[in-house]
């Protein structure tokens, strides 16, 4: 019992860092009902909304938001969409970073910053039924919210 409350304290407290951090990107776009909920934070996107490590970037119905990240990644998102940005490091001086994240449902149209540009094997899109690596710089990938099922152009 103690070790899960211990669990439970320390869990919040990264949340409540990661929410409080050096933001990674920006809410650039909305339209309709967006949110940005990090930890325990839940936020209406709007323009200039942080986004964090750990960020759940989400829209509703008739919906859409656009992101940009530190390196310049462009990430929008059509209706009933649902990323996690579960991993972001960029290091600009020594052209390196990382990014990893996680589509639950929806659309994403990825457009690639300076990660994947100088290291495009260190750019991930997971989604429930495979993962996408980088190679390119623009693609457009939808999770079928009811199947799962994934189709990218």
């Amino acid at each position: 019992m103690l070790k899960s409350a211990v669990l439970l304290l320390l869990l919040s407290a990264v949340a409540a860092a990661q929410a409080t951090g050096t933001p990674i990107g920006f809410v650039k776009t909305v339209s309709g009902q967006a949110q940005v909920i990090t930890g325990p934070q839940v936020q209406a996107a709007v323009v200039g909304t942080p986004v964090h490590l750990g960020s759940v970037l989400r829209t509703g119905a008739r919906s859409s938001l656009g992101v940009t990240l530190r390196d310049e990644t462009v990430m929008s998102f059509g209706p009933n969409t649902e990323l996690t940005v579960d991993e972001f490091v960029y290091a600009p001086a020594q052209r390196e970073g990382r990014l990893s994240t996680r589509l639950a449902r929806g659309t994403l149209n990825y457009v690639s910053g300076a990660i994947a540009r100088h290291q495009p094997e260190n750019v991930q899109v997971r989604t429930p039924t495979g993962t996408i690596g980088i190679r390119g710089t623009h693609f457009v990938v939808e999770v079928d919210e009811v199947t799962g099922q994934i189709s990218a152009r």
